[in-house]
């Protein structure tokens, strides 16, 4: 919409008689504005000694003056129906262009706020997959972790039953070699009196060694 020009388009539309009638009213309203300057000027209070009475003086008379113009109704400067539809069209079209000015900014500010709105929405997406990946990433180390724990239980348990074997076989080693030193089978006494360097002592098939016991016992 074309801006307003109140001075040129008002002139170009008014009537002749309408532009005669509305510079007559601007006369007469400067030449009153001319008496109330005067008035005000001769109404000038003289100077008081005491100051304080003339500034409640000036207040009595403000608050009088108020009153007065508080019962006063207003009147309209003009009665020209013409000039008063001229003015209503430019208060109108005034109108009419700031509430232009004020759409156009809230159409901007809306078009940032949905561009807003969908980077938001985007970065909020790229998040979630982000949060998706993430916990599949830490279910799967947690299922890792859990498979790592059972091989680790178990192969520690092979290996501690391998070590109990070792050390049991070499107990029994040593146990044996005990008992073979100390705690010898009995012989025959008809091959007892036969002494022979390097010589087995023969067993009877009956007879059953100490270690073999206690291999049975453990």
């Amino acid at each position: 919409m074309d801006e307003v020009n109140p001075g040129s388009q008002a002139a170009a539309e008014l009537s002749q008689a309408a532009q005669a009638e509305l510079l007559d009213m601007c006369e007469d309203q400067f030449a009153l504005l001319e008496e109330v300057q005067n008035e005000i000027v001769l109404r000038e209070p003289e100077p008081c000694e005491n100051p304080q009475e003339q500034s409640e003086n000036q207040l009595i008379a403000a608050e009088a003056e108020l009153k007065q113009w508080l019962t006063l109704e207003p009147d309209l400067l003009i009665g020209n129906s013409e000039i008063l539809l001229q003015a209503a069209k430019e208060e109108m079209l005034k109108m009419c262009s700031d509430l232009e000015m004020i759409v156009s900014c809230c159409e901007t500010k809306r078009d940032k706020l949905r561009e807003t709105k969908e980077l938001e929405q985007k970065w909020l997406e790229e998040k979630k997959q982000v949060l998706i990946a993430v916990n599949d990433h830490t279910e799967r180390l947690h299922m890792e972790k859990e498979q790592l724990s059972e091989h680790s239980l178990l192969r520690d348990i092979k290996e501690k039953i391998a070590k109990m074997k070792a050390y049991q076989d070499k107990l029994m080693e040593c146990l044996g070699d005990v008992l073979d030193k100390h705690l010898p089978l009995p012989q025959d006494r008809s091959t007892s009196n036969k002494k022979k360097k390097n010589a087995e002592p023969e067993l009877n098939e009956d007879q059953v060694s100490l270690t073999e016991v206690l291999e049975v016992l453990l």
